[in-house]
């Protein structure tokens, strides 16, 4: 059994460390919200508008029918 400590000792450090990088790692991972998300998914919205609208030969300040 005493043959065993050295190991043990040798090994606690670095599993330690791994373990607290996976726990730290996904708590961010749950955090990454971007607060400018809904404006981007409205602008890319828009862009695919005006590019369907170019596609179809309307302009962009004719009124839609």
């Amino acid at each position: 059994m005493t043959e065993w400590l050295p190991t043990l000792a040798l090994l606690a450090c670095p599993v330690g460390m791994g373990a607290m990088m996976f726990v730290m790692m996904r708590a961010t991972k749950h955090k990454q919200h971007d607060p400018r998300e809904h404006e981007v998914t409205a602008l890319r919205a828009e862009i695919d508008q005006l590019r369907a609208e170019l596609r179809d030969g309307r302009s962009a300040e004719e009124p839609k029918p």
